[in-house]
């Protein structure tokens, strides 16, 4: 049963993390975001009001700290923490002190890691029922970014961890628009890119939806997982091999952060799949930036289960009420740093009790996970 089935418990709020490195652009995009009728009644969380210009939209302010805007928008700081401020705007909504919001969009700092956002949105056993993460959007900046995703690992698993990213300053002299997107699609094959005019509603959705109420359109989990995107980077990537020789686009810098996805035809017993979790997650979860998938349980296969994760923190599994296309395979992506797929292959096949012939045993792999070579 999904958190949103539970009786008296209402249905889970969509969120959006928006990210970028310093001068990306985010901000400008989030103004102009803000305008969009898309937005209405969204919460919007911020560092700094300094930071975003929201003259144009600002109507009054509404308390201390938290700003009504045209849009029929509320933009509030950052006070003390993120979980601070969360759970102060659910008690306010619940309350009655300020209007129900449909979705909330959270802007980091340009400097921001997002693993650590994820990581408390999904870790924190509230905000994890009233919340549902729809997707990171990331923005870079056509100018600079490839000398950013080079010298700065923040701005690299900033890339690494979108659902969307923003290609932005492409019109200005000295962009290399082409040669970022290549790397961008080669780092993380799984995300849509975009240019900077891009609608509200294509970077917001997610595999709930807009209005959060459950897996509607097969393309929209599609598009979540980008498993087809990752597909093709594997075979890829295994073509390459043969040839002795990597993508040539892929700096060597992200050489070290590799997205790939894992699939069952069959549906998968529970306590082989929870205790693959447990163990990628103890044994690995430094190297686990991402993970994202949709999973047929061999006890109710009819009904699949949404899980994602970051680091060494699995959210609890979502069960949706039906699956959303003809695709009934379970399907994992993982974006993960200095940590091998094919090691993370052979552990999967292993679960599932059809190891390779020339691959080490189960019991091995359950035993001493942490003996054989991550990256």
């Amino acid at each position: 049963m999904s958190h949103s089935e539970r009786p008296g418990r209402p249905e889970p709020i969509p969120l959006t993390v928006l990210t970028g490195f310093l001068g990306a652009g985010k901000t400008t995009l989030l103004n102009r975001l803000l305008g969009d009728p898309a937005l209405a009644d969204t919460v919007v969380i911020v560092n700094e009001f300094g930071e975003v210009g929201l003259d144009h939209l600002l109507i009054e302010t509404v308390d201390e700290g938290m700003i009504l805007l045209g849009a029929g928008c509320l933009c509030c700081t950052v006070r003390g923490d993120l979980i601070s401020t969360l759970e102060d705007l659910l008690r306010r909504r619940d309350n009655g002190r300020i209007n129900p919001f449909r979705r909330v969009v959270i802007e980091t700092t340009g400097l921001a890691d997002p693993a650590p956002i994820l990581h408390a949105l999904i870790y924190h056993p509230y905000l994890a029922i009233r919340f549902q993460l729809q997707g990171v959007v990331t923005v870079v900046d056509a100018v600079n970014g490839g000398g950013t995703l080079d010298a700065h690992p923040e701005a690299l698993r900033q890339a690494a961890v979108a659902d969307h990213l923003v290609v932005t300053k492409a019109d200005l002299p000295g962009a290399e628009a082409d040669a970022l997107t290549r790397r961008l699609t080669a780092l993380n094959p799984g995300a849509r890119i975009h240019g900077p005019d891009v609608p509200a509603e294509r970077l917001l959705g997610g595999l709930f939806g807009l209005d959060g109420r459950g897996a509607s359109k097969g393309e929209d989990v599609r598009a979540w997982l980008g498993a087809e995107a990752h597909e093709h980077d594997h075979h890829a990537h295994d073509h390459g091999h043969h040839h002795g020789h990597h993508h040539h686009d892929v700096n060597r810098h992200d050489a070290a952060i590799r997205a790939f996805h894992l699939t069952s035809d069959e549906p998968v017993p529970r306590p082989a799949f929870e205790m693959f979790l447990d163990l990628l997650r103890s044994a690995h979860g430094p190297k686990l930036l991402r993970l994202k998938g949709l999973v047929a349980l061999a006890d109710d296969p009819a009904h699949p289960v949404v899980v994602h994760g970051v680091q060494h923190v699995v959210h609890a599994p979502v069960t949706l009420p039906a699956w959303p296309d003809a695709d009934h395979r379970s399907r994992l992506v993982l974006i993960v740093r200095d940590l091998d797929p094919a090691f993370v292959r052979r552990i999967w096949d292993a679960f599932l009790g059809k190891p390779a012939p020339d691959t080490p045993d189960r019991t091995a792999l359950t035993e001493n996970p942490l003996a054989i070579p991550g990256g």
